[in-house]
């Protein structure tokens, strides 16, 4: 059974950074695709930032030139460092496993974690 579990959220001013963790468990993560997505309150589910098997990257536009996807597959743990945070970022954010191609469509992903919450704020 896969378990993912995400961590390093937290309250962060405007212009702050923080790097989420996901450590996943259950499955061999280096056959899997991972993403992160992302659930503002009122708003539904978006994608922010995935990577392939072989470290093709993307990013919503939202986050582009300010997130950073990455993975170790020898930790079973895959990172999104958040750099410039502003409040429109504050979400809970989500990590999740596919076999699938590495995609911002979170209908495409089997696993997911619980969630980790971020709020940017002063």
């Amino acid at each position: 059974q896969a378990q993912l579990v995400e961590s390093g959220g937290g309250f962060v001013q405007p212009g702050g950074s923080l790097r989420l963790s996901c450590a996943v468990s259950g499955i061999t993560m280096e056959d899997y695709a991972m993403g992160w997505f992302r659930q503002a309150p009122g708003k539904e589910r978006e994608g922010v930032s995935c990577i392939s098997t072989d470290d093709k990257r993307e990013y919503g536009d939202s986050v582009k030139g300010r997130f950073s996807i990455s993975r170790d597959n020898a930790k079973n743990t895959v990172y999104l460092q958040m750099v410039r945070l502003e409040p429109e970022d504050t979400a809970i954010y989500y990590c999740a496993a596919t076999m699938r191609m590495a995609t911002l469509f979170d209908d495409d992903y089997n696993y997911w974690g619980q969630g980790t919450p971020v709020t940017v704020a002063s």
